[in-house]
C-alpha cells in the first residue's frame, strides 16, 4: 500500500488538492514544483525552473506547464489544469484522475474513457533536464496524444505579459523544437522520445491567476507563451518520454534514462523515508568542488545559519558523512575568507552574522558526536581554535567579547538573529545586547575547545577555556535567569526582555549548558506550557505582549507575524532533545507522540517535506517556503536521537 496516495474523490476536489504541493530538485539548483493536479499556483511553480547565473541570482521558469490532450475517434479530452482571472478554470482535466501515488516519483493515472494513461515525472540529477514518461495502460481504440507546452522564460520574481519581443522563432532538433523566447536566456530543448510532428501554432494564454500569490498580496496574473503543439500516436502498453531541456537529449536513451532514474530514488515508504527524500532535495553540487544546502524551497538561497544548523541531520543523521564533509569544506572556506577579510569565493549568504562562527562550532561538535572526536580533532580541530580566537581577539565587527565573559552584538539598526524578520528596513524585534542563545552556543563551544585540548594533550590550553567557560557560565546565569523560572531573551545595558520565546531551549539542549538540572527543568517546563504545540516552539507566549500568531496576508502583515507566535519545527527539534536529555527514557512516547505531528504533513502543503513554519494557533496551518532545511534536518536528528534512546 502507498504511503502517499490519494484517490479520484480528493484530486477531483480542488479546494483539497491545490493546497497539496509536489517538488522535485536535480541537485544542481534547478527544480520542478507545482500541485499535484498539476495546477500552477504560485510564481515560483513551473516544470522547468532553473539557475541562469549569466542574468542574475534567482530560478527562471522556462516550461510552466505542459497540457496533454487525449484524442479517440476525433474527440479531444485535455488533461490539462488552468486557473484564469474570474475564478474560472479550464480545461479542468482533474476530474479525469483516478489516482496520484509518490511511491518513488511522483504518478498520476488518468481514465478517459477506454482509456487508461500514466504519468511519471523524474527531474534528472545535475541535469536541467524533467523527464515526464506517459504510457497507455489500456485502450480500446487508436489513441492520439497531443502535447502543448506553455512557455514563460521570466524569473521566479516576475511575470510575463504577452508581448512583441518575445521570439516565435525555433529550429527542429531530434523528435522535438527549441526555442528561446528572449535574449540571455538558454534554448529550450522540448523532445520526445518517439518522432512525432510538430504543429506551429503560436498564441498567447492570458489572465493565468496564480492564487497563492494573491493570498500573500502580490501581483498574481501573467500571459504565457504556447508556440504550438506536439501530436503523436501511442499504443496500448507503450510508452513515451518527453524531455524538456536546456541541452539537447538522446531521443535513443530517454527511456532508458528515465528508468535509470526511477530505479535510483529512495523510496517513499514510510515517514524517515520521505525526509530522506526531502533532506537530499537541499544539496546543491555547484561543481566538484563545491557542495551546498538550500535554505528551502522554493525562494530560499544558501544561508550560512541555516547550513550549519541543517547540515548535522540532513547528513549524519542519515549516515552521509561524507557529504557533511563537502558542505563543510565549502562553508568553512568561506568562513576563512570571512576571517581572514577576504573577498567571498564561495556562493553563501549572510556569513557576517555573528552567530555563524558559533553554529559551525555546533555543527563540527555533532560531527565529533558521530564519527569520533580524535577524526573531528583532526578535521576541524584547527578550525575551531581560529573561531575561537577570532571572537576572543575581538575582530568578528559585530560581536564583542565582555569582561563578565558574555557576548554581546548590536541588533538595533539590522537584524542579528534568526528572527530576522523587518519592516520599513528596520528590524521587528530588535534582539541586542546579550542574547540568549548567542551565550548559549558559546557557552557550549568554550567547553567543546577545551575538550578538544585535552583530547590533543594540550592541558594548559584546556584550562584556560575551561576557565573562561566557568566566568561565561556564572554571568549567564546571573544575567539570564529569572526568579519566574526561565531565562530573558536578551538583556541590553540593564534592559531585560522578559518576552517568553524559544530561544532559551538552546541551553537546555545543548551538550554543555551553565544551567543546574533543576534550571533546566523550570526552563523547559515553560516551553512546554506556553510554547509547544504539534509543530514545533512558538515564537512567542501567548502570555506575551504582541502575540500574533497568523501568518497571512500582505507582506507587512507576515512581518509583523513572522516571529510573534508562529510555531517553528526545528525549533522544535531541539525542544525533543532537551526533553530526552532531561528525562531520559521517561519522556519516549511523549516524544513520539510529537512526531505525530509532524508526520501529518507529509501528505499536506508539500508532499513528503516539512514547510517553513506554521500559524501558532489551531489547526496550525502550514506558512512560508513549501520545504525548508533545518524544519527536516532538526526532526531528522530527533528521530535519531529517539532510536539512541530506544535502545
Amino acid at each position: 500500500m502507498s504511503y502517499i496516495k490519494f484517490e479520484k474523490a480528493l484530486m477531483t476536489n480542488l479546494e483539497y488538492s491545490l493546497q497539496r504541493e509536489i517538488l522535485r530538485t536535480n541537485r544542481s539548483g534547478a527544480y520542478a514544483c507545482s500541485t499535484i493536479v498539476d495546477c500552477n499556483t504560485r510564481k515560483y511553480h513551473g516544470l522547468l525552473t532553473v539557475p541562469i547565473p549569466d542574468i542574475d541570482e534567482d530560478n527562471h521558469v522556462l516550461l510552466s506547464s505542459l497540457d496533454v490532450t487525449v484524442i479517440q475517434h476525433g474527440a479531444e479530452f485535455n488533461l490539462g489544469l488552468h486557473k484564469y482571472q474570474g475564478n474560472h478554470f479550464s480545461p479542468k482535466g482533474h476530474k479525469y484522475i483516478r489516482q496520484f501515488n509518490c511511491d518513488k516519483v511522483p504518478t498520476t493515472i488518468y481514465r478517459v474513457g477506454g482509456v487508461l494513461l500514466k504519468k511519471e515525472v523524474v527531474f534528472q540529477h545535475y541535469e536541467d533536464r524533467i523527464l515526464i514518461c506517459y504510457t497507455l495502460l489500456d485502450a480500446h481504440s487508436s489513441t492520439i496524444l497531443r502535447f502543448k507546452p506553455f512557455l514563460a522564460f521570466r524569473s521566479v520574481r516576475q511575470f510575463t505579459h504577452e508581448n512583441a519581443t518575445a521570439s516565435r522563432a525555433y529550429d527542429e532538433v531530434p523528435n522535438g523544437i527549441k526555442t528561446c523566447m528572449y535574449a540571455g536566456y538558454p534554448d529550450l530543448y522540448m523532445q520526445f522520445s518517439k518522432k512525432n510532428e510538430f504543429v506551429f501554432q503560436p498564441d498567447w494564454y492570458r489572465g493565468v491567476e496564480y492564487p497563492k500569490e494573491q493570498e500573500r498580496g502580490y501581483a498574481s496574473n501573467e500571459d504565457l507563451y504556447v508556440p504550438g503543439y506536439f501530436e503523436m500516436g501511442i499504443t496500448k502498453g507503450e510508452s513515451v518520454v518527453f524531455a524538456a531541456s536546456t541541452s539537447s537529449s538522446d531521443t535513443t536513451k530517454m527511456l532508458s534514462v528515465f528508468t535509470q532514474e526511477v530505479e535510483s530514488r529512495s523510496p517513499r515508504n514510510n515517514f524517515f523515508h520521505c525526509l530522506v527524500n526531502a533532506a537530499h532535495q537541499f544539496h546543491i553540487r555547484a561543481s566538484e568542488d563545491e557542495r551546498y544546502l538550500i535554505a528551502g524551497y522554493p525562494w530560499f538561497k544558501c544561508r550560512a545559519r541555516d547550513t550549519f544548523i541543517a547540515v548535522p541531520g540532513l547528513t549524519l543523521s542519515i549516515e552521509e558523512t561524507d557529504y557533511f564533509e563537502k558542505v563543510m569544506k565549502t562553508a568553512l572556506q568561506g568562513l576563512q575568507e570571512f576571517m581572514q577579510g577576504e573577498p567571498l569565493s564561495v556562493k553563501i549568504y549572510e556569513i557576517d552574522q555573528p552567530d555563524v562562527l558559533l553554529w559551525a562550532i555546533w555543527a563540527i561538535q555533532q560531527y565529533g558526536k558521530s564519527e569520533g572526536l580524535e577524526k573531528c580533532l583532526s578535521l576541524y580541530g584547527e578550525t575551531v581554535h581560529q573561531i575561537i580566537e577570532f571572537i576572543i581577539n575581538g575582530r568578528h565587527p559585530n560581536l564583542s567579547l565582555q569582561s563578565n565573559g558574555l557576548l554581546k552584538t548590536n541588533g538595533k539598526d539590522r537584524p542579528v538573529t534568526w528572527m530576522n524578520s523587518t519592516v520599513n528596513g528596520r528590524p521587528v524585534i530588535p534582539r541586542t545586547g546579550n542574547i540568549v542563545e548567542f551565550n548559549a552556543l558559546w557557552y557550549n563551544a568554550l567547553k567543546y575547545v577545551s575538550a578538544l585540548c585535552l583530547a590533543a594533550h594540550d592541558q594548559e590550553a584546556a584550562n584556560h577555556y575551561e576557565s573562561m567557560a566557568e566566568k561565561c557560565g556564572e554571568a549567564f546565569v546571573q544575567t539570564f535567569y529569572n526568579d519566574c523560572g526561565y531565562l530573558f531573551d536578551y538583556v541590553d545595558e540593564g534592559y531585560q526582555d522578559k518576552s517568553v520565546r524559544p530561544n532559551m531551549v538552546f541551553a537546555v539542549a545543548f551538550d554543555y549548558s551553565p544551567l543546574t538540572q533543576q534550571q533546566k527543568k523550570s526552563v523547559l517546563d515553560i516551553c512546554t506550557r506556553e510554547l509547544l504545540t504539534p509543530k514545533g516552539l512558538r515564537s512567542l507566549s501567548p502570555k506575551s505582549v504582541g502575540y500574533n500568531p497568523m501568518y497571512f496576508g500582505p507582506q507587512t502583515q507576515r512581518d509583523y507575524a513572522y516571529h510573534q507566535g508562529t510555531a517553528w519545527p526545528w525549533l522544535g527539534g531541539f525542544y525533543m532533545e532537551a526533553s530526552l536529555k532531561l528525562y531520559k527514557r521517561t519522556r519516549l512516547s511523549f516524544i513520539e507522540r510529537q512526531m505525530v505531528g509532524y508526520e501529518d504533513e507529509m501528505i499536506r502543503h508539500c508532499l513528503g517535506t516539512i514547510p517553513e513554519l506554521f500559524d501558532g494557533n489551531p489547526p496550525f496551518s502550514g506558512r512560508g517556503a513549501i520545504s525548508y532545511a533545518i524544519n527536516v534536518a532538526e526532526i531528522l536528528r530527533a528521530l535519531e536521537l529517539l532510536e539512541k534512546y530506544k535502545y
